[in-house]
């Protein structure tokens, strides 16, 4: 079963966002976290059955930092949740779709994750996540 799990906010200044987005969802967040592989810290916040996440920068070579570069803050991607990442990695290889890691690698929020290319997904980053138990 694959489900949304959450979506992907790139922002400019996690504090500044927060803010917003407390006052918009009317619930804080419920957790910050340094996702050092990525170069980002995330802030996340339980909106019914889903999250949103807001992710800023950590480097300027990070990913989000290239992202709001070239278009902004915004949507940054979405994120399905699965039960067993591998194989759904190896069912959408099989299926023609671009992965962004060979191997799933540690994300935020407990999770394993995977991307894939916004190329093979009509211009969407999708995020795949596995609760690491």
């Amino acid at each position: 079963m694959i489900r949304i799990e959450h979506l992907g906010i790139a922002v400019t200044n996690l504090d500044e966002a927060e803010s917003v987005y407390e006052k918009l969802l009317g619930v804080p967040p419920y957790k910050r976290e340094a996702v050092s592989s990525e170069f980002v810290t995330t802030s996340f916040f339980k909106v019914g059955e889903h999250k949103v996440e807001l992710l800023e920068a950590t480097d300027k070579e990070s990913a989000i930092a290239k992202f709001i570069e070239r278009k902004g803050e915004g949507i940054h991607h979405v994120a399905f949740e699965v039960e067993d990442i591998l194989v759904e990695m190896q069912r959408l290889r099989e299926a023609g779709f671009t992965l962004l890691n060979d191997q799933p690698k540690r994300g935020a929020d407990n999770k394993l994750i995977c991307f894939i290319h916004p190329k093979t997904a009509h211009g969407v980053l999708v995020e795949l996540c596995q609760e690491i138990h």
